[in-house]
């Protein structure tokens, strides 16, 4: 259910992320364990990561600045990447993973195959999201959802040799496909196209010989020249960005996208030179942003606690200082070297969701947020429990492979 919630609405993410906190304590209570149990997963470093992340953010409470339910309540947004651990620990072999791995993918291919269906102008009766008739989004925005069906295609292209049934590698190719058509020519989202841009030039690079991988420092260039002449969406936002950002230091107050992001970077910056070591403590930003908006507008009307400034690197700095931002990096950097122990498909589909959050967080908070930190953070739990598992047979077993001869 966790595996299958990530992408759909809140509603039914929420319900999923309580139920696997449940299992999850329940096993830690009740279940006795196998002493094999876990056994490929004992030299991971990630869960440590995450713990120690967690630990970070709460013993800022400490020094917060933040009202003490703004603080809890990003330490309690921060709360899921617990859910990276529990994937990790709560799936026993890989069996249990490629299983888990099929109701995720069922579940977006339903998304992209209803935000196909939106952009035919057919009925949708299950779309809730507000942009659902004018961006095409379907339960979340254009920005989560064109980011989710980027990492989406990623997965079906890397596991392509893994799909069970006589068609299956064809079927995972075209889903990986539409997906990405659904990205570049469908929905607005331009943190969606610069993920999907570096996940397909980093998947090109893998295809190549080592000796022409030098080339992927061009591919996303290549991408986007090709990308501008033929995709209006795409043509459309790369404009608009260049507008907004010349536009920005010539308004009082920025009312674009672009603008608005970059006068909140400045405010975090800004935030982290004054508290470099410490940071002002978990959930602070929004405090550290009013104060020094009405220290040049004392007329400022104070936003409400728990905004964030759309970049996750900057937030962690201005709540944990320099440090804070370190610990972002270690955190991926341990994901990464948890990878890098995988046999090739299972890294390489890892390593892609990781470089999507890592590209993903330089213009969101995508860990902070909702929903898209949720769809990281279960989907990299099953990617490393996936990888990490040798106890099981590679792929999944048609009911003819099953049965005894």
């Amino acid at each position: 259910m966790a595996t299958a919630s990530v992408g759909l609405s809140m509603a039914i993410i929420s319900l999923s992320k309580l139920l696997l906190l449940l299992c999850g304590l329940a096993i830690l209570v009740f279940a006795q364990r196998d002493p094999t149990a876990g056994k490929s997963l004992n030299q991971a470093y990630t869960p440590v990561a995450v713990l120690f992340t967690l630990l970070a953010f709460s013993a800022s409470l400490f020094w917060t600045v933040a009202p003490l339910a703004d603080a809890l309540g990003s330490v309690a947004k921060y709360g899921k990447l617990l859910a990276i651990v529990l994937m990790m620990a709560l799936i026993r072999d890989r069996r249990e993973a490629m299983y888990a791995l099929g109701t995720f993918v069922a579940a977006q291919l339903f998304l992209v195959a209803s935000s196909w269906m939106l952009f035919a102008h057919l009925p949708v009766p299950w779309a809730t999201s507000n942009m659902a008739l004018t961006e095409y989004a379907v339960f979340s925005s254009y920005l989560d959802q064109g980011i989710i069906s980027s990492v989406f295609a990623a997965i079906c292209w890397h596991f392509r040799s893994l799909a069970p049934g006589r068609f299956g590698q064809h079927l995972a190719i075209f889903l990986a496909f539409t997906s990405l058509g659904n990205v570049f020519f469908v929905l607005s989202g331009r943190s969606g196209h610069i993920v999907a841009i570096a996940l397909l030039s980093i998947a090109i690079m893998w295809e190549l010989p080592k000796r022409y991988r030098s080339a992927v420092i061009l591919l996303p260039f290549l991408l986007v020249l090709i990308l501008f002449f033929s995709s209006p969406k795409i043509r459309e936002r790369l404009t608009q960005v260049r507008t907004e950002v010349q536009s920005y230091s010539t308004q009082v107050q920025p009312t674009t996208s672009s603008g608005i992001r970059l006068g909140l970077w400045r405010r975090s910056i800004q935030s982290i030179a004054q508290h470099p070591f410490t940071g002002s403590g978990v959930g602070s930003w929004s405090s550290e942003y009013n104060r020094l908006q009405r220290e040049n507008n004392p007329a400022h009307k104070d936003i409400d606690g728990n905004w964030n400034p759309h970049q996750e690197y900057l937030l962690w700095g201005v709540q944990l200082g320099i440090p804070g931002i370190l610990i972002l990096c270690s955190l991926m950097l341990a994901v990464l070297h948890d990878t890098l122990r995988m046999e090739k498909p299972y890294a390489r589909a890892a390593q892609s969701a990781l470089l999507a959050l890592a590209i993903a967080c330089l213009f969101n908070s995508s860990i902070y947020d909702a929903l898209i930190g949720d769809f990281f953070c279960v989907l990299i739990g099953l990617l490393l429990a996936l990888g990490l598992h040798k106890n099981a047979r590679p792929t999944i077993a048609t009911p003819q492979q099953e049965c005894p001869t």
